[in-house]
């Protein structure tokens, strides 16, 4: 029986009048490839950003391993919010990589600062342990995994490079390695080639399929329908702020039930 990771409750937010998110249930399985397609304005990017506590919702609850992270009404300290951004990792559509670091840099910067906070703490516990041994031991784990992942998306050659010295597509990349450096439990794609030339989409939605085929769970909004078709376990299409449509790729791009979702796929000249 699948491991449930993601539930998701009864989402709404508002922008002032304009309700944006509608009430909003999914779950998704460990391991799961979570697509959501959908107009412009149709509420995914707002849908990401909730789950990963970057705007807060008006009503509902956000379950991760079975533990409710988030519940409207309940206040969380920065402290409680940081700890549980932590499940998820997002891939923005700008890469907002650090221009001044290099591409292992830019991997190791987020868990080196989280980590080593924790150290501190543990060397105050253990007087014992020395905080600039430890620290170092850290640093070349740390680095060691960042190596791991920068390959993972193709770009051992580039790992003294900086942002400013890359393509679009390997910013992105390098993107994706950071997010993966802090092991999250569900990994988040906003539109990922959006910003990208058509020429460097390829190489981005390759890395996400290999991604996939590592068994990782993830959340994926994209306006690419046939990467959609090819790498979802399981669709939503969103209009005005609801889920319209849920299923899997063969029900949802091969025989759509609602008739917003049929005119959407056909302006998207997708083919059954």
């Amino acid at each position: 029986m699948a491991e449930k990771i993601l539930e998701v409750k009864n989402i709404h937010k508002s922008f002032g009048k304009n309700e944006v998110l509608k009430g909003i249930d999914f779950t998704l399985d460990k391991g799961e490839v979570l697509v959501i397609i959908g107009s412009s304005g149709s509420g995914k990017t707002t849908l990401l950003r909730c789950l990963n506590f970057l705007e807060e919702a008006d009503t509902g609850t956000i379950s991760v391993g079975g533990e409710t992270i988030w519940s409207a009404g309940q206040k969380q300290s920065e402290v409680e919010i940081r700890r549980n951004r932590l499940h998820f990792g997002l891939v923005f559509q700008s890469f907002n990589l650090f221009p001044q670091y290099n591409v292992l840099k830019n991997v190791t910067l987020a868990p080196e600062l989280l980590e080593t906070e924790a150290l501190k703490e543990k060397c105050k516990a253990d007087k014992s342990l020395s905080l600039k041994k430890e620290k170092k031991i850290l640093s070349q784990k740390i680095e060691e995994r960042a190596r791991e992942l920068i390959d993972t998306v193709g770009l051992r050659d580039k790992i003294d490079s900086y942002p400013c010295q890359l393509s679009g597509g390997q910013c992105q990349r390098v993107a994706i390695a950071r997010a993966l450096a802090m092991s999250p439990d569900i990994l988040c794609f906003d539109e990922p080639t959006s910003a990208l030339d058509p020429e460097l989409t390829g190489e981005v939605l390759r890395v996400i399929r290999e991604l996939k085929t590592a068994d990782r769970t993830m959340i994926v909004v994209t306006h690419e329908m046939e990467f959609a078709r090819g790498v979802g376990d399981k669709i939503i299409y969103m209009a005005d702020g609801v889920i319209e449509e849920m299923g899997t790729p063969e029900e949802v791009f091969g025989n759509p039930k609602s008739e917003k979702t049929r005119a959407f796929l056909s302006k998207s000249a997708i083919k059954n």
